[in-house]
């Protein structure tokens, strides 16, 4: 049985960054590939208040066994103090695109992508 899929979601403050993580994340093999979704508007609760912000929402595509070196690449490159990491297993998807995720994500040492 393929490793599992799993969809990790974080936003960023800006395009930039989002694609800064989005790159790194797929050159080292870590994530098959990132969707990058601008001008979302967050309203969020913060020290007491209500915030909002603009963002860019990342939908990063891995598998459950690199969960643990996704998130930690996201929380050395991100600019945000407590950046929200939201990691939602994939139930069902085509056999295809499963096989295609582990091909590109089988790295093991990340060393990264391989020309």
């Amino acid at each position: 049985m393929l490793d599992e899929p799993l969809l990790i979601y974080t936003t960023c403050p800006d395009d930039a960054t989002g694609e800064k993580l989005a790159r790194l994340l797929v050159e080292t093999c870590l994530a098959a590939c990132v969707n990058l979704t601008p001008h979302l508007k967050s309203i969020y609760a913060w020290e007491g208040r209500v915030e909002e912000a603009s963002e860019v929402g990342l939908s990063i595509k891995t598998r459950c066994s690199l969960k643990e070196k996704v998130c930690d690449l996201v929380m050395a490159h991100h600019p945000y103090k407590t950046p929200a990491l939201w990691c939602m297993p994939m139930e069902a998807g085509s056999q295809a695109t499963l096989e295609w995720l582990v091909q590109v994500t089988q790295d093991k040492d990340h060393e990264g992508l391989r020309h």
